[in-house]
């Protein structure tokens, strides 16, 4: 509402300074550093003080003599050094607030947006939880302004780290299949061990590192005991991640698992028109002598020590990026293959298989745009994707093929520590060296601590409410900081209850419906609003920013930037509580100021619950 009021207003500034200066330019607006001293601000006279030779001030002044606004704007002052500062006429402002119906037309768009993609060998931890947190939430997002969605999660079932479990069951403890079917849940916590056991393993003897190069041919021919086990060490883990993920309601509409991949053999097709454009070439000589190799030509990668990067290597193996191009390709409807899906019914959600699979299925793949949520560590390679788009041909696919860039989770000095480690500073979490906090052993602790809280209120908590309230504080603490800012991970600020946490949205909303509760209990009626009230300016910077949500929501889109909902739900749920304790609702005698109030504070939770959803309230 504010943005096309601001749209309009900038629209007929705009023409007017065409036909009464002669001059086409942009209408910029910025905000005034209060509402006591304007709405909306223009800082156009600099700009055109220079071009017609006389000063800001003057040319203000001639701005508000002769222009003619559209009726929204009520006064207009001028500032130095030339400042216009437009005042909106607030009932104006309100009866169309109360009267608009914001439309959002469906884009004819389908975006394919992968996160999550943990190896199924271990259990996930906190930084996995930022990828999965962000990528659900970017999904929401994308939805809410119009776009088809297509939910992807890629799982690794037949790489490194999944043999290297493998390894550590057949080689390591012996155990056969039958033995690593019984062992109890959590099995992803047994995992987490043993994985962290071979590699150590490994370093008292690398020769051991040959048992891995069997086990990753066994994975990918799928054939014998290593192959077995190795399915039901992805399978069992799998459902661990799954479950840990339903807890923050993180869902997924398609599991593409990399045993399918494989067996589709996507990248012989790839490869075949890679040879034919000229994309890749048989390297002669050199270290890569044998090898297929793809030349770095854009601008990006100009002054790279080594432009070239191995696609296929001289034993055949194909590298990360050869397969990941492939299923870009797949993603965007590129191949003429396609996979076969079977529907897990435990988690309502399709994957690929290499059984039968289902007749009827939803489309997958064949999208317009392609999102990647993988942390910036991999910026480097996700280039190289595009550039073998661009390469094969595939311009506008490599333009719509986005890397959506995070900063990675770190352990601070403190919470470090607090799990048996002595560090100087922070540390990263290594599942090789077992270093990490455990996903769900965050959640479980997030969940102690909201039984706590509650109880110090004297309020009975169930189960349910607070493992709601545990989702909330992570989902939360993973999403208020700028993607690319990398985050020291501290147990007192994940669980804070107080300030800028998901809890303490929580409770806001909560705060605003008793409001309406209690006013029913009472029977007291709510009649309709006098716009002729005289509005504070407390209550109108409210208002103000109330009706800035969808253009929030639509910034977050557009800037694949989801703190920006953060840092709006808590800048209204700070406005809301202070004026909750100023202006009472229940207990206010005067209809007319207890109507304004209460329809004012129903606007809040109608509009900070529908951004509320999309950062993760669940329930």
């Amino acid at each position: 509402m504010f943005e096309v009021v601001k749209e309009e207003i900038c629209k007929s500034l705009k023409g007017f300074v065409s036909d009464f200066f002669g001059i086409d330019t942009d209408i910029v607006a910025t905000s005034p550093p209060s509402v006591a001293v304007g709405d909306i601000a223009f800082p156009i006279a600099m700009r055109l003080a220079r071009v017609l030779n006389a000063t800001p001030m003057s040319i203000a002044e001639s701005i508000r003599s002769n222009w003619n606004p559209p009726p929204i704007v009520k006064k207009i002052d001028i500032a130095k050094p030339g400042f216009l500062n437009l005042f909106l006429d607030r009932k104006r402002f309100l009866i169309e607030l109360f009267e608009y119906s914001f439309s959002r037309k469906k884009k004819d768009v389908k975006v394919i947006v992968e996160h999550t993609n943990i190896n199924p060998n271990k259990a996930a931890h906190v930084g996995h939880l930022r990828n999965a947190v962000l990528g659900d939430t970017l999904s929401r997002i994308l939805r809410k302004v119009g776009y088809e969605v297509e939910v992807q999660n890629y799982i690794d079932d037949t790489g490194v780290q999944v043999a290297d479990v493998v390894v550590g069951f057949v080689d390591l403890k012996g155990f056969d299949v039958k033995q690593v079917q019984e062992i109890p849940e959590p099995f992803d916590y047994f995992c987490w061990d043993l994985y962290s056991e071979v590699q150590s393993w490994y370093e008292e003897d690398p020769s051991r590192l040959q048992l891995r190069r069997e086990t990753l041919r066994s994975l990918e021919e799928g054939k014998g005991i290593r192959a077995e086990i190795g399915s039901i060490v992805a399978r069992r883990v799998l459902r661990c991640h799954l479950k840990t993920m339903s807890r923050l309601g993180i869902y997924y509409d398609l599991l593409t698992h990399e045993r399918d991949v494989l067996a589709l053999n996507l990248f012989s097709v790839v490869f075949s028109e890679m040879k034919r454009k000229g994309v890749v070439e048989l390297e002669k000589e050199g270290k890569n002598k044998g090898c297929w190799i793809m030349r770095l030509r854009s601008e990006e990668f100009a002054g790279l020590s080594d432009p070239d990067k191995v696609i296929v290597r001289s034993d055949g193996t194909v590298t990360y990026v050869g397969k990941d191009l492939a299923y870009q390709m797949w993603k965007f409807g590129l191949l003429e293959k396609d996979f076969k899906y079977t529907l897990w019914e435990e988690f309502s959600v399709w994957e690929t298989t290499d059984k039968i699979g289902t007749l009827e299925h939803p489309l997958f793949g064949r999208a317009k745009v392609v999102i990647n949520v993988i942390d910036k560590r991999q910026s480097y390679l996700q280039n190289i994707v595009r550039e073998g788009l661009r390469q094969l041909g595939y311009k506008e696919e490599a333009e719509n093929s986005i890397h959506f860039s995070y900063g990675v989770v770190n352990l601070s000095r403190k919470a470090a520590k607090q799990i048996g480690i002595e560090t100087d500073g922070s540390i990263g979490m290594s599942g090789r060296k077992g270093i990490g906090v455990k996903a769900d052993d965050l959640l479980d602790t997030v969940v102690a601590k909201s039984r706590l809280e509650l109880s110090k209120r004297y309020i009975d908590c169930r189960d349910e409410e607070a493992a709601v309230i545990a989702a909330a504080a992570i989902r939360f603490y993973m999403i208020k900081y700028l993607k690319h800012q990398d985050i020291e991970f501290d147990f007192d600020l994940a669980l804070s209850f107080e300030g800028d946490s998901g809890p303490y949205l929580q409770y806001s909303a909560v705060r605003a419906k008793k409001i309406f509760d209690k006013l029913s209990e009472r029977g007291i009626k709510v009649g309709e609003i006098d716009f002729g009230i005289e509005i504070a300016d407390d209550f109108w910077e409210f208002i103000v920013l109330l009706s800035q949500s969808e253009q929030v929501i639509e910034k977050a889109a557009k800037e694949l930037e989801v703190s920006v909902l953060a840092h709006w739900l808590l800048e209204v749920a700070k406005k809301f509580n202070s004026l909750y304790h100023k202006y009472p609702v229940v207990r206010e005698n005067n209809p007319v100021q207890r109507t304004f109030r209460a329809k004012i504070f129903r606007l809040f939770l109608d509009k900070f619950n529908s951004v509320l959803d999309l950062v993760g309230k669940e329930g």
